[in-house]
């Protein structure tokens, strides 16, 4: 079962000719089947720490393993890292505007290698969500909560092991946080390991899962059945 550990992981970027860490000597182990809230302001790194968990940036510093791999140097290329292990909600909508539901489930079931049984995975993955037989609609034609469960059912698309999230629950009401919330339950009730950074502290408390709290890009709380902002 695949098991996520970075050790020292740091990562730089550059802005007007001055070069920052946008996450910075980071230690963390994730086990197959944990849900951890990553938490923090904006800007804390919490989007880079989720690019890194992927391979979709590689580390400037230190190490991020899959199972014991270096994934940015045993795995191939982090498209093809990405559809195989991981399932990704991004924080910025990803979903082509002029496509239809299908046609944008189904490139996502392409990409995955999913070709000869795409239709029945498009099917499969809006019927997790609660939205069966939305596939002739628009994006424009559905509410912005249900966009973001079609986002969550394209990371679904290939039954990944690992759900990284971003962000998800971003200008929806309670009801829809809620909605979301259970369902991100039950698929990790079946083992699949979700990680999911979130502004959402009155769900994060109610849940209390794993709290993992990022400040300038470093770790500073890591707390088992945690509480929004919890450090120890």
């Amino acid at each position: 079962m695949p098991e996520i550990r970075l050790e020292n992981v740091s990562k730089l970027y550059t802005e007007d000719k001055r070069t920052s860490y946008a996450v910075r000597e980071l230690n963390l182990k994730v086990e197959q089947g944990e849900f951890i809230f990553l938490i923090g302001s904006s800007g804390a790194g919490k989007s880079t720490l989720l690019k890194l968990i992927s391979g979709e940036l590689p580390p400037d510093e230190g190490t991020v393993y899959l199972n014991n791999a270096n994934i940015a140097r045993t795995i191939g290329p982090w498209r093809v890292r990405t559809v195989r292990t991981f399932g990704v909600v991004n924080q910025e909508c990803m979903l082509i505007r002029k496509r239809t539901i299908g046609d944008n489930l189904l490139l996502a079931a392409n990409a995955a290698g999913l070709r000869r049984r795409s239709r029945p995975s498009v099917k499969k993955a809006l019927g997790i969500v609660g939205l069966p037989g939305v596939e002739s609609y628009y994006p424009a034609e559905l509410s912005i909560g249900e966009c973001r469960r079609v986002e969550l059912a394209r990371a679904l698309i290939n039954s990944p092991s690992i759900l990284l999230i971003d962000e998800l629950t971003a200008n929806l009401d309670d009801d829809n946080i809620w909605d979301l919330m259970h369902l991100l339950t039950e698929l990790n009730n079946k083992g699949t390991t979700i990680i999911m950074a979130t502004h959402a502290s009155q769900f994060v408390n109610i849940m209390r899962r794993r709290v993992v709290t990022l400040v300038d890009g470093r770790l500073i709380g890591d707390v088992r059945n945690g509480k929004y902002g919890d450090i120890v």
